[in-house]
C-alpha cells in the first residue's frame, strides 16, 4: 500500500531551524519516521514553505510511517490538529486514466549534462585539464526559462502533459519555449518558488542544488507511465526533496 504523509513543522524550533537549511538532515528525519530499512524502498518527500510559519512536509512511502518523533522535536505536539496525517494513496491511483486532468505541484531539480560546462568549478576544471572526462558533468539550470523548458520537455515521458491556457494570453503564466521563429504556447503551469540550496553531504564537498517547484495542472496521456513516476518520484536529486509529485481535484473554471 502507498501511503502519503503531511507533517506540520514549527519553524520556531531549535530543531526544526536545522532540517529547514539541510535537506540532508531533513531526510534523515524522514527515514527516521520508516520502519525497517528504509532504503529498502523509494520513499519520497517534498517541504511545502508557502506559508513560512507553518511549512508543512509531505512525504510518500510504501511502508505505514510512524512520526511520533518528528512531532515531538520539529512540530507542534501540545496544538490542536492534525500534526501528521497518514492518508492511503490507493484510492487516488485507481482514479488515475487517460484523459483525466488534475491540480499538480512537483518540485525538480532541472539538470543538464554536459562535457564542456560554461563556468567549470575548480574540481570540473582540474578534469577538463587532462582531456575529455569520462562521464558528463551534471549542472543544474539556473535560469527560469531553462528550469521550465527542462520541465515541459520531460512531460510527455512521464506520462502527462500540460494544456495550454485557455485564458487571455496576456494574463497567462509561463510559456512553453519553442525553437527561433516559432510561436510559443502558453501552458497552465508556473512557479511557486526558485531556490539555490547549499550543503554538506557528510566530510566531503559541499553539495549545490538547483531546484523550481511548479505548479498548474496536467492532463494524463499513459496512466501506467503516469503511476509509475508518481510513485517513483522525477527528476534528479529525490533524496533531497525532489521529484514529488501531488495532485489534487481542479478548481471549477469560469
Amino acid at each position: 500500500m502507498t501511503r502519503l504523509s503531511r507533517i506540520r513543522i514549527n519553524p520556531l524550533r531549535a530543531a526544526s531551524r536545522k532540517i529547514l537549511a539541510n535537506p540532508r538532515a531533513m531526510r534523515g528525519l524522514v527515514m527516521g519516521g520508516i520502519p525497517g530499512n528504509p532504503l529498502d524502498e523509494r520513499v519520497l518527500w517534498r517541504l511545502d514553505h508557502d506559508n513560512p510559519r507553518r511549512p508543512q512536509l509531505y512525504v510518500l512511502s510504501t511502508s505505514k510511517p510512524d512520526w511520533t518523533h518528528a512531532v515531538e522535536s520539529v512540530g507542534w505536539p501540545d496544538a490542536d490538529g492534525d500534526h501528521a496525517l497518514v492518508t492511503d494513496y490507493t484510492p487516488l491511483l485507481a482514479r488515475l486514466a487517460v484523459g483525466r486532468r488534475f491540480a499538480f505541484r512537483l518540485t525538480a531539480n532541472p539538470v543538464q549534462n554536459t562535457y564542456a560546462p560554461q563556468k567549470p568549478s575548480a574540481r570540473q576544471q582540474l578534469s577538463l585539464d587532462v582531456g575529455r572526462p569520462e562521464r558528463a558533468f551534471r549542472i543544474g539550470h539556473r535560469t527560469a526559462a531553462a528550469q521550465l523548458r527542462w520541465f515541459l520537455e520531460r512531460t510527455e515521458r512521464w506520462g502527462f502533459t500540460v494544456p495550454p491556457v485557455r485564458a487571455d494570453p496576456m494574463a497567462s503564466g509561463p510559456q512553453e519555449p519553442s525553437p527561433e521563429g516559432h510561436e510559443t504556447v502558453p501552458r497552465e503551469v508556473r512557479f511557486v518558488s526558485r531556490q539555490r540550496m547549499s550543503f554538506r553531504k557528510g566530510p566531503g564537498k559541499p553539495v549545490v542544488l538547483h531546484t523550481a517547484t511548479f505548479e498548474g495542472a496536467l492532463e494524463i496521456t499513459d496512466a501506467a507511465t503516469f503511476t509509475t513516476c508518481l510513485t517513483e518520484g522525477m527528476g534528479p536529486a529525490k533524496a533531497y526533496g525532489c521529484g514529488l509529485l501531488t495532485l489534487a481535484p481542479l478548481p471549477p473554471s469560469g
